[in-house]
């Protein structure tokens, strides 16, 4: 007969007596009896709305209202953890203290509007960080520090506009030094955040569902020696004379594997037009350059010509002069003229006398 236990929803556990016979058994027992315990420890200090699974390190927690902060009692074995559905206006750096293990940390959609300065200080390990459908409004200089083995940030609906200037505008090079992919869909974006070309691993960038209207050639440069792969649809793409370096980007790199699904917004006539099968003939266009050269050239025939009709009345001055009197003097003479004849006609007798009565 084999031997067995039973363990009852009280926690009494009955041995049957052969299991008792021999040390070797009861030692097994107690091994047996250590796990159970360690198996129910773990599964007591899984917080309430949250699934834990010790062996892959993942603590996924989902809240509904009126949930309004995070657990505090996250277990510290976690390497993977998930939080969405929160109420949490400003993100403290406490909060992560003892979860030094942390690899990956999901926090979206739970309404954060400020993250503190140093928030993810202690999480030295971190490698992806995804704080999208969030309501950012206050970053700081000091917001990603310590996250030097940061490699994916996520950051799709997330930045409004005064986190955008803050964003873009810090000093987060260094820092953040080994970000390799950064997603900043749906952040209306009207153009091409130059500043996060300064991180020096970046290989990926998402910029879909912003209001880009094209990449200036500078851009296009440094995106070529970077070699940084680009994701751009969709955006309303303005397909005027501008977008003549960008379309000769697309059709000659494998950056983008959207180039050749990306449409122009703008203008009217080519609202829906795929960009990759623009031709630069058909825009009709003139080189900046070009138009800045023609805009020198006629500012300097108009100086040119100006510059003649002064010498022209410097040397004829004395002959203008002459001219002006002569029609100054001539001037008064027909004045005097119309004067004298006025005065004839006011007097009546010598109206009388002229007409003879």
């Amino acid at each position: 007969m084999p031997r067995s236990f039973s363990l009852h929803c009280h926690g009494n556990l009955l041995i049957t007596d052969s299991l008792l016979s021999s040390s070797e058994e009861r030692s097994s027992l107690v091994l047996k009896l250590l796990a159970m315990l360690a198996l129910v420890k773990v599964t007591l200090s899984c917080p309430l709305n949250c699934y834990c699974h010790n062996q892959s390190g993942v603590v996924q927690c989902h809240f509904l209202p009126p949930q309004q902060g995070f657990p505090k009692d996250i277990p510290h074995w976690v390497q993977n953890l998930t939080l969405t559905g929160s109420n949490v206006s400003v993100l403290e750096g406490s909060f992560f203290q003892r979860l030094t293990n942390l690899t990956t940390l999901l926090l979206t959609n739970d309404h954060i509007l400020a993250i503190e300065s140093k928030a993810f200080v202690d999480l030295p390990n971190l490698s992806t960080l995804d704080l999208s459908n969030n309501h950012l409004e206050v970053l700081s200089n000091s917001t990603f520090l310590g996250l030097s083995q940061l490699e994916t940030l996520k950051l799709n609906n997330a930045l409004r506009e005064t986190s955008q200037k803050q964003f873009f505008y810090s000093p987060w090079s260094e820092t953040l030094r080994n970000l390799r992919t950064i997603e900043l869909a749906g952040n209306d974006l009207h153009t091409f955040p130059k500043n996060i070309l300064d991180l020096q691993s970046l290989k990926t960038i998402y910029l879909g569902n912003n209001s880009i209207k094209t990449i200036d050639k500078e851009t296009i440069l440094q995106l070529k020696e970077k070699k940084i792969r680009v994701y751009l649809s969709p955006n309303p793409i303005s397909c005027d004379c501008k977008i003549i370096d960008m379309i000769s980007w697309l059709k000659n790199t494998s950056q983008t594997s959207e180039a050749q699904s990306l449409q122009c917004s703008a203008p009217p006539n080519l609202n829906g037009t795929l960009v990759f099968n623009l031709k630069t003939d058909s825009l009709k266009c003139i080189s900046e350059e070009l138009e800045t050269a023609s805009y020198v050239f006629f500012g300097i025939v108009l100086a040119l010509i100006g510059v003649i009709f002064l010498m022209v009345l410097y040397l004829n001055r004395r002959g203008i002069k002459r001219w002006l009197n002569n029609f100054r003097e001539a001037c008064r003479d027909q004045m005097e003229g119309y004067h004298y004849r006025y005065e004839q006609d006011s007097d009546p007798r010598r109206s009388n006398a002229s007409t003879g009565i």
